[in-house]
C-alpha cells in the first residue's frame, strides 16, 4: 500500500512539473478573425480545391456518412483512437474563428489556434514543407465550404498520452519546421513535394517506431488499420513491375489495369486525386520512381496444385470473375490474380481483407477509371479456408504461400468487428 501510494505521489509531482512547464512554454493563442474572409475569384478557389485535393484533408476529415470535412473519422492508432477535428468554417466547432496566420501555424508547428498541441495523427510533420501559397490557398478553400456544426467525440487514449504537453517533447524528435519555399519547377521536384509534403506518403507507407514516429528510412513499407502498405522503394521489382504511366493511372482512378485496384486506406485518396490535374500524379509517379532499390532475383515459380481444397474454393466463389475466360476479365480488361499487388506482396494482409470485405461499387468520379467491385465472404469463408483459398492463389502466381493466415485471417476478422 505504502509502495503505491508513492507511486501515485511520484506520477502527480511528474505531472504539475510537466503541466507547468507545459504553461510555461505553451504557444500563445491567436486572436480569432474578426470576420469571414472576403469572397474570391473562381481561380484562386479551384487552386485551393486542388490543394485540398492533394493532401487527402477530406479522408481524415470526413466521418463514414458524415458531412464533408467535418470531422469525427475515428483514427485508430497503437495507442488508441484519436477523432479527427472539423476543419469547416463553423465558429464554434470548426475553424470559422482561425485566421490564415493560425492556419498557417497548425500546418507548420502542430498548434491549433488557442495554443494547445495537435497530434501528430494530424501530419503536420509532411505539411509543415508545404509552400506558403498553397497553404493559403488551401485556407481560402476550407474557409469557402458551408460550415457545419459537428463537434468530434472525446479522443480515446489513456494516460499519459492524453496528456498533450508531452507531445512538445515528441515535436522536438521529428518536427523540422518549413520555411514556405516553393518547390523546384521539374517534374521529378514537383513530384517529390507532392509526396513528401501534401501527399504525406510516408505517414503510411513507413510504419511507426515505438514512440509513434516514422520509421527511417522511408517508404520501406507499414501497416495501417489491418492493412499493408507497401514499400515504395519496391515497385519496380518481382514478376510484375509497376512502370510510371501504370503507377499514375493507379494514383488518379484507383484502379491499375496491370496489376489491380486500389483497396483500403488507399481506396479514398485515389478518389481525391482523380480529380487533380493529370500533370500532378504523373509527377508524383515520376518521383516515385527515382526511389527505387535494385531489383532481387525473381522467386522460382511454384505449381499450383489441382484437387487441394483452394482448387475447389477457387473454382466456386472466384473462377466467375478471375478466370481469363470470365466476362469481367475479357471485357474489362482485368489483369490476372497472377499480377495482382495483393496476391504477389510479401504480406497476406491486402489478400486477407480484400476476401473479407470485398471492394465496395463506388460510382467512377468523371473522367476516371471504371470501378472495380467485389463481394465481401466473411459471412462464407472460415478462416481456414481463407487461408487455403490464398495458398492456392499464391502458388498460381508462382509464390510460395503465405504463413500463418488462417491465424493473420482470424485477427483481421476480429478487428473489423464493430
Amino acid at each position: 500500500m505504502r509502495l503505491r501510494t508513492l507511486a501515485a505521489a511520484g506520477t502527480a509531482f511528474v505531472a504539475v512539473v510537466l503541466g507547468g512547464l507545459y504553461a510555461w512554454t505553451r504557444p500563445a493563442a491567436i486572436a480569432p478573425a474578426a470576420g469571414p474572409p472576403p469572397p474570391l475569384s473562381p481561380a484562386v478557389l479551384a487552386a485551393g480545391a486542388r490543394v485540398v485535393a492533394l493532401g487527402d484533408c477530406m479522408v481524415c476529415h470526413t466521418a463514414p456518412a458524415g458531412p464533408a470535412y467535418a470531422g469525427g473519422l475515428g483514427l485508430k492508432t497503437p495507442f488508441g483512437i484519436i477523432y479527427s477535428t472539423n476543419i469547416t468554417p463553423d465558429p464554434e466547432t470548426g475553424i470559422g474563428r482561425w485566421t490564415s496566420a493560425a492556419f498557417r501555424r497548425a500546418l507548420r508547428e502542430g498548434v491549433a489556434r488557442d495554443g494547445h498541441l495537435l497530434y501528430p495523427a494530424f501530419p503536420y510533420i509532411h505539411y509543415t514543407r508545404m509552400s506558403d501559397e498553397d497553404i493559403e490557398l488551401a485556407y481560402a478553400w476550407l474557409m469557402s465550404r458551408p460550415p457545419v456544426r459537428v463537434k468530434q467525440p472525446d479522443n480515446e487514449l489513456a494516460f499519459p498520452l492524453n496528456f498533450r504537453p508531452l507531445l512538445a517533447f515528441w515535436n522536438a524528435l521529428y518536427l523540422r519546421p518549413g520555411d514556405g519555399a516553393a518547390p523546384g519547377t521539374g517534374q521529378v521536384e514537383r513530384g517529390r513535394y507532392l509526396v513528401d509534403t501534401l501527399g504525406h506518403c510516408a505517414s503510411c507507407h513507413s510504419g511507426m517506431n515505438v514512440l509513434g514516429g516514422e520509421r527511417s528510412p522511408a517508404f520501406q513499407g507499414g501497416t495501417v488499420d489491418g492493412w499493408h502498405a507497401p514499400a515504395l522503394t519496391r515497385l519496380a521489382q518481382g514478376s510484375a513491375p509497376w512502370t510510371r504511366a501504370e503507377l499514375a493511372d493507379y494514383l488518379q482512378g484507383g484502379l491499375s489495369l496491370a496489376h489491380g485496384a486500389a483497396k483500403g486506406p488507399m481506396r479514398p485518396v485515389t478518389e481525391r486525386l482523380a480529380g487533380v490535374p493529370r500533370a500532378d500524379v504523373e509527377a508524383m509517379a515520376a518521383y516515385l520512381m527515382t526511389i527505387q532499390q535494385p531489383a532481387t532475383a525473381a522467386a522460382v515459380p511454384a505449381a499450383a496444385q489441382t484437387g487441394t481444397p483452394g482448387a475447389a474454393l477457387f473454382a466456386a466463389a472466384c473462377a466467375g470473375c478471375h478466370t481469363p475466360a470470365a466476362p469481367m476479365m475479357r471485357l474489362g480488361g482485368r489483369p490476372g490474380l497472377d499480377r495482382s499487388s495483393a496476391v504477389l506482396g510479401d504480406d497476406p494482409s491486402n489478400f486477407i481483407q480484400t476476401v473479407l470485405h470485398g471492394i465496395p461499387w463506388e460510382r467512377p468520379a468523371p473522367g476516371g477509371a471504371a470501378a472495380a467491385y467485389m463481394p465481401p465472404f466473411a459471412d462464407v469463408l472460415s478462416d481456414a479456408q481463407v487461408a487455403e483459398l490464398a495458398a492456392w492463389v499464391r502458388t498460381g502466381a508462382g509464390r510460395p504461400a503465405w504463413p500463418g493466415v488462417a491465424a493473420a485471417s482470424a485477427k483481421l476478422r476480429k478487428e473489423m468487428q464493430p
